[in-house]
């Protein structure tokens, strides 16, 4: 019996939730005795998983991600090995496969798994609920279990196994949905990668401000990202707005500049490890849930604040 794992990549280098992936099924396993199997598409070093528990690597030709096509794929792997688990990442691309994979395997779905197993007879998986205020425990009775691992969750553990990769071409299958163009952003590091997000909101006054947000950022090697009303003026693109009814965030940071934390703010970045709030009103809602927070101008604290980050790094290179 094995394990099976979603080891996503992006433009032929797999992402940090894939090693976590690996380093969670190689713990669950070490339980339930299974080994660990992970599914890669494109041309990611299929070898370096073995360094994280992975024992085989199916690896499939392709590199534009089709839903439809990704769930036939891996749920044909799960049927091939007699695998009774399946792990996802908490990634866009896997939540859009999740439900198409599930049926297809004809199992049961939970999302937002924060912890191995609490028993394994029965099935029964710890997660996040209520916007991450509070945790769950969920029984899963089919034969086959389909888990989202919720990000940063679980951390990387090195795990080395020898790895064997094999070239693996699944049925065919047809999808109304073809990729005419993709546009990346270059240069950045994206919100669903950060270990950092540096994120401002209407208290910076205006998009000709955020050049310290930027500069803070890159001192961090952080992603930018911005609260709702702040995209809504156009001072920020859409894809840096951060919370519920944005992106998720589950970063070890999350610094928040001039946000004064709406609920549906909050609630989607509630999952970030360390919360720290910047802002000249004391009573902001954000204040309630930070776990450290400074009240002060913005403009006088942000750039003390750089130049104190600097001078640690330049002292400790």
């Amino acid at each position: 019996m094995s394990i099976v794992i979603y080891a996503e990549s992006h433009k032929g280098a797999f992402k940090k939730v894939a090693f976590e992936l690996a380093s969670y099924a190689k713990q669950l396993g070490s339980t339930t005795g299974d080994s660990v199997v992970a599914v890669s598409f494109g041309e990611a070093n299929a070898e370096e998983l073995g360094k994280y528990g992975v024992e085989k690597v199916y690896q499939i030709a392709g590199k534009e991600f089709n839903a439809k096509k990704y769930a036939n794929a891996i749920a044909e792997v799960v049927k091939k090995e007699g695998a009774s688990i399946v792990l996802l990442p908490s990634t866009t691309d896997a939540k859009y496969l999740s439900g198409l994979l599930t049926v297809g395997v004809g199992g049961a779905f939970v999302s937002n798994v924060v912890e191995l197993p609490v028993s394994t007879s029965p099935f029964q998986v710890k997660r996040t609920s209520f916007s991450s205020k509070a945790f769950s425990i969920v029984q899963l009775d089919a034969a086959i279990k389909v888990l989202m691992l919720a990000k940063n969750s679980f951390g990387i553990k090195e795990s080395n196994v020898a790895v064997s990769v094999e070239a693996f071409s699944p049925s065919a299958v047809t999808s109304s949905l073809e990729v005419v163009s993709a546009e990346e952003v270059t240069g950045k590091v994206t919100i669903a990668d950060a270990e950092i997000v540096v994120s401002g909101g209407r208290g910076l006054k205006g998009p000709e401000n955020w050049g310290m947000i930027e500069e803070l950022a890159k001192v961090l090697n952080a992603a930018t990202a911005c609260s709702k009303p702040v995209s809504d003026l156009g001072w920020r693109p859409h894809g840096e707005h951060v919370g519920q009814t944005g992106k998720p965030v589950a970063s070890n940071l999350y610094i928040a500049i001039g946000i004064s934390g709406a609920i549906q703010h909050i609630a989607g970045i509630n999952s970030s490890k360390v919360k720290v709030v910047i802002n000249t009103d004391p009573e902001a809602p954000f204040f309630k849930v930070a776990d450290y927070g400074v009240v002060g101008d913005a403009f006088e604290v942000v750039p003390q604040l750089i130049e104190k980050l600097k001078a640690f790094k330049a002292n400790n290179n």
